[in-house]
């Protein structure tokens, strides 16, 4: 974990999900957070949030040993738990699904609403793909795990939002070419850059971008070497 200056918030884990859609072209899930939100206002961002004690533990498959191999030594948390708290805000800000069905009676209060569409969490499909740490200074800091996902990986309508929480409206799917007329995080931009090149050559080893902002310098290494982007 990278530590946090004395003044500074604690840095808390985080899971975001960049959602695929490739029917007919390339599109991205995204939504708007409200005017009043603490942490980057107005902003289009991907469905993501904090990792919560409610996301360890859970039922459903494994995290794939490849996916578990790129997450160790990330965290104090179980690289699963990353992935299931990436699942768990996609529902709750999208209404999105990735579960596999199956009866939950028992589930923890956060994941209920999840628990009742009949369905598991289900990380087999996610893709470690980028990660980043909020900036010094800020009201809040995390340090957070961007997962890919494909919308046909879905077990749910893409274009239903109709239990989303409300936390980001207007959510639709944005072609790629249009998400740069959006105010977007930088961050956000920065991750979007990787995953065009990503889509661009998609054969290419996937080494995992590390965005750095514990200190005065914005680094980005990648994780088991240092490459610019």
């Amino acid at each position: 974990m990278v530590s946090a200056a004395p003044t500074d918030p604690a840095i808390r884990d985080a899971a975001t999900v960049i959602v695929i859609r490739r029917d007919p072209d390339p599109a991205v899930l995204m939504g708007q957070r409200g005017a009043a939100a603490v942490f980057m206002p107005d902003k289009f961002v991907f469905p993501g949030g904090r990792v919560e004690d409610c996301d360890a533990g859970l039922p459903g498959p494994a995290l794939p040993d490849a996916q578990t191999k790129a997450l160790s030594n990330e965290s104090l948390r179980p690289p699963r738990d990353l992935a299931c708290a990436a699942i768990r805000e996609l529902y709750e800000e999208t209404g999105q699904i990735l579960g596999t069905p199956a009866p939950w009676p028992d589930a923890p209060p956060p994941w209920q609403a999840f628990a009742a569409t009949g369905h598991h969490p289900d990380p087999q499909t996610l893709r470690y793909f980028f990660r980043a740490v909020t900036p010094q200074g800020r009201p809040r800091r995390f340090d957070a795990r961007f997962f890919l996902a494909e919308a046909e990986d879905l077990a749910s309508d893409p274009d239903d939002f109709a239990t989303a929480d409300g936390e980001l409206s207007h959510l639709r799917w944005i072609p790629l070419p249009s998400v740069r007329d959006l105010d977007l995080p930088f961050i956000t931009q920065v991750a979007l850059r990787e995953l065009i090149a990503h889509l661009a050559d998609p054969q290419a080893p996937l080494s995992i971008p590390y965005f750095r902002n514990d200190d005065e310098r914005h680094l980005v290494t990648r994780l088991g070497g240092k490459s610019p982007i």
